[in-house]
């Protein structure tokens, strides 16, 4: 059974730093691809970043880019987002997300390709 836990979220100041983690269990961690999405009541669930299973790249959606960092320990099972920058505009719950069905940028940054996720970290960021 595959289980995905995000920690990490909390409340800063516009401005300020927030580190997510991520841990996946049930499944061989650096065989899959992994996500971090987020969302805010009422609104559709968007793409943040996303890592291939050995790590060598990268993706970030536009809102995100030079801000947050994506990495993953795959000897640890665990993926990490650093968020610098913050705005209130990132207020939202962040969720993890792991998959073994992308092949490319577009389907890497794809939720639809994303079967297991975890339940979310809420992060708000006050101005």
């Amino acid at each position: 059974q595959v289980q995905v836990v995000e920690s990490g979220g909390g409340s800063v100041q516009a401005g300020g730093s927030l580190r997510l983690s991520c841990t996946a269990s049930g499944l061989t961690f650096d065989d899959y691809a992994m996500g971090w999405f987020r969302q805010v009541p009422g609104k559709e669930r968007e793409g943040v970043a996303c890592i291939t299973p050995s790590g060598n790249r990268t993706y970030y959606f536009d809102s995100v880019k030079g801000r947050f960092t994506i990495s993953r320990d795959n000897a640890k099972n665990t993926l990490f987002l650093q968020m610098n920058g913050l705005k209130p505009e990132d207020t939202a719950m962040y969720y993890c997300a792991a998959t073994r069905g992308a092949s490319d940028e577009s389907s890497y940054l794809a939720l639809a390709s994303y079967p297991y996720w975890g339940q979310g970290t809420q992060v708000t960021v006050s101005s």
